[in-house]
């Protein structure tokens, strides 16, 4: 990947010495600073300095234990899937239910609308499991009790060429 970079620079450079534009490459090697969290905070003036960067109120600002997983003072938000939040609420992102500005949680990719649910089911999984189970059962029960009555076409047997008798001809009807 640097050296696809490294083409694409020397690249612009030759060009922007021929064009009075220049050309303009963006490096996409680096990581931005801007996405690490902080610090993990240990005053309460560095609890409000962190709740105050993500936009939370100081009193609903909770983090995540300093366990070593690289956190830092990124608020620990509740584990709510896409599906669960209100489909006709006016959205920036529609497409993925959020505003602009909101935290993403640390988990986003999990929760996002095409991957897990953690709402309410409509039945129990133990409902579930056992309709599964009985669906699957009553097919193989059938498979097993009627494997003895094969089905079949009921063709005529094959007309294979014999002596002394004809199947076709090319002669003229009488």
């Amino acid at each position: 990947m640097a050296g696809l970079i490294k083409i694409g620079k020397f690249a612009a450079n030759k060009i922007a010495n021929k064009n009075s534009l220049g050309v303009i490459i963006r490096s996409a090697s680096h990581w931005n600073k801007d996405w690490k969290p902080g610090p993990y905070p240990e005053t309460q003036a560095e609890r409000e300095a962190a709740a105050k960067k993500y936009g939370i109120p100081i009193e609903d600002y909770k983090t995540y234990e300093n366990d070593g997983t690289g956190h830092g003072d990124y608020p620990k938000l509740d584990d709510i899937s896409v599906e669960r939040r209100d489909p006709y609420y006016p959205y920036d992102f529609p497409e993925s239910k959020r505003n602009f500005g909101d935290v993403y949680h640390v988990d986003a990719d999990l929760y996002s609308e095409d991957r897990y649910n953690n709402s309410q089911q409509r039945y129990s999984m133990k409902f579930m499991v056992l309709s599964f189970l009985t669906v699957i059962g009553a097919s193989a029960a059938i498979y097993i009790f009627l494997e003895d009555y094969k089905t079949f076409r009921p063709v005529a047997a094959k007309q294979f060429p014999r002596d002394g008798k004809v199947h076709y001809t090319f002669e003229a009807p009488h």
